[in-house]
């Protein structure tokens, strides 16, 4: 089953070559970075740094923890973690988790003149070193999604300014494209599939065409020759993520945030006493700041938990603040033209995604030659194992709807976890703990809302509230309904188990903020259009940002 990665991953990385067009990393062979939506590990493999020979693959298991003290550091030495070192810092906020959306988060808080602190052994490393960077808010639609779809095209809507400001803030490049997407399907099961999903787009008012199989190889000479039909999104484009990384980090220098490069081993509160209760509950208590791994402690006025899938593994959270965040493991290629194949023209023009025997793949061409090809979906826990059986899976479907793809040179294999939530949504906002603000659970759509979530954080970070678009994604929609004071200890007496802070529904699930005109009720599906373009006026009553 293949799937968007763009969310972001924890990733196991296996390069093949050098790429001069690529970051470095940043981040010694074996670290684990907290990231939105991932925690990154590179393991080169042919490129002058390759793994001690024998040395065990990374299996299924706990990922590195978040609240180990670092060896000889003082926290090392207290019962309690609260360490005190010279190190010690005040500010406004301390962002925990250095990926695309703790540095967007970070970034837009420095320019807001709050003094700024992120944590991360690692800054910039990553989801960004895995992720494909489709801007896609209309080909990524799915059914039963149309809120999240609203915050999807408020935010690819965001990003041609959004880029223009960061390469001049940073003076780097983002790898931003305005280049559309072209979806196809190969036979007449996928075919319908296709027809299914462009119907919902169309109800939705988005602007998707539906192409011929003539018309698709058109626009993608390259494609199989048995491309049956597909929709041409013209809005749908790409970022490369490994330059937006780097850019953001740069941004975040130049405005003054100030790095911590360390684990955040401990979130610190302040209020009521150390007892069972109180580690359970956020009532009466308050995030003031975090100890790190090094010893030192960051007291301040506003907490942002930024950590990707290990979001919910941060020391120090009662348990009913835990996200519910869990790890969607995905796989996926990096591919190189040849220069002979290069000369000749490009291999792709624009990003292509396929359906293939019913599931899902995608191609991403970089200006520097290179494809991405991904990614698998896989619920297995923290495992990051980059398996033969994922890699040929992808292969062979890319193989499928693009034949020259077997010519081309393997640059790297990937694999990486993305925060999955209970909705597939983002958390975003304020928790019930006073002073933590959560930024995590962006699945599959991390790069996609990089520009929406620095500005509802930074919304959040000064005013203390959600703007109205992003209410719907609170983390309280996950919370239990309140209780009596006593309710708790009364269940316990008698036996009663807590509900998971997931349990209840979320408050939006039939009501979309952003649609102008509400979806269409569920009726019998429209017959197939004869195989013709679809016309290309405009709709009229596309979803508005509000």
């Amino acid at each position: 089953m293949h799937a968007s990665a763009e969310d972001g991953t924890t990733a196991t990385a296996s390069p093949h070559h050098d790429d001069p067009h690529r970051p470095p990393l940043g981040a010694r062979p074996d670290a684990v970075t907290p990231d939105d939506p991932a925690v990154a590990m590179s393991q080169p493999a042919s490129d002058g740094a390759a793994p001690t020979a024998g040395a065990t693959p990374r299996t299924a298991g706990p990922p590195p923890t978040t609240d180990a003290p670092a060896p000889g550091s003082v926290a090392e030495h207290r019962p309690d973690g609260a360490g005190v070192a010279a190190s010690d810092v005040r500010c406004d906020v301390l962002v925990i988790g250095g990926g695309i959306i703790g540095l967007v988060t970070a970034w837009r808080a420095a320019q807001r003149g709050l003094r700024t602190v992120l944590a991360d052994p690692a800054p910039g490393g990553g989801a960004a070193q895995v992720a494909a960077g489709m801007l896609a808010a209309v080909t990524e639609t799915h059914f039963g999604e149309e809120t999240l779809l609203g915050l999807n095209l408020a935010s690819a809507r965001r990003y041609p300014d959004f880029a223009a400001e960061l390469t001049e803030a940073s003076g780097q490049p983002t790898g931003y494209r305005a280049c559309g997407t072209l979806a196809v399907a190969l036979d007449s099961d996928d075919r319908a599939q296709l027809r299914d999903l462009h119907a919902l787009q169309q109800r939705c008012g988005l602007d998707a065409r539906w192409l011929t199989g003539r018309e698709c190889r058109r626009l993608e000479p390259l494609l199989a020759p048995g491309v049956r039909g597909g929709v041409w999104v013209e809005g749908d484009h790409q970022i490369d993520p490994r330059l937006l990384a780097a850019a953001l980090l740069t941004a975040c220098r130049r405005a003054g945030v100030t790095f911590r490069h360390s684990w955040a081993r401990r979130l610190t509160l302040a209020g009521a006493g150390d007892t069972r209760e109180a580690a359970e509950h956020a009532d009466g208590r308050r995030a003031t700041g975090a100890v790190l791994a090094d010893g030192a402690r960051v007291a301040a006025g506003q907490v942002v938990l930024a950590g990707g899938s290990l979001s919910g593994r941060l020391a120090g959270l009662p348990a009913d603040v835990v996200p519910p965040v869990r790890p969607v493991k995905g796989q996926l290629l990096r591919l190189r033209v040849p220069a002979p194949l290069a000369a000749a023209g490009p291999f792709l023009s624009r990003t292509v995604r396929a359906v293939v025997r019913g599931g899902q793949i995608y191609l991403v061409p970089r200006v520097n030659g290179e494809l991405i090809v991904g990614a698998t979906t896989e619920e297995l826990g923290w495992d990051t194992t980059v398996t033969a059986g994922g890699l040929y899976e992808l292969l062979r479907d890319a193989h499928e709807v693009l034949p020259g793809v077997t010519e081309l040179e393997l640059v790297e294999t990937l694999a990486g976890l993305r925060p999955g939530s209970p909705d597939n949504a983002p958390l975003l906002g304020p928790s019930r703990l006073p002073g933590l603000v959560l930024a995590t659970g962006h699945h599959r759509n991390g790069v996609l809302l990089t520009p929406v979530t620095g500005d509802v954080l930074a919304d959040v970070l000064t005013t203390g509230a959600l703007p109205p678009h992003a209410c719907p994604f609170t983390p309280l929609r996950f919370s239990p309904a309140p209780a009596p004071a006593t309710a708790p200890a009364r269940a316990e007496a008698n036996g009663a188990r807590r509900p998971p802070p997931y349990a209840t529904p979320p408050p939006y699930a039939t009501s979309p903020p952003y649609a102008t005109s509400p979806v269409a009720p569920a009726g019998p599906a429209p017959a197939p259009a004869p195989d013709r373009p679809a016309p290309a006026t405009p709709p009229t009553d596309a979803p508005q940002e509000p």
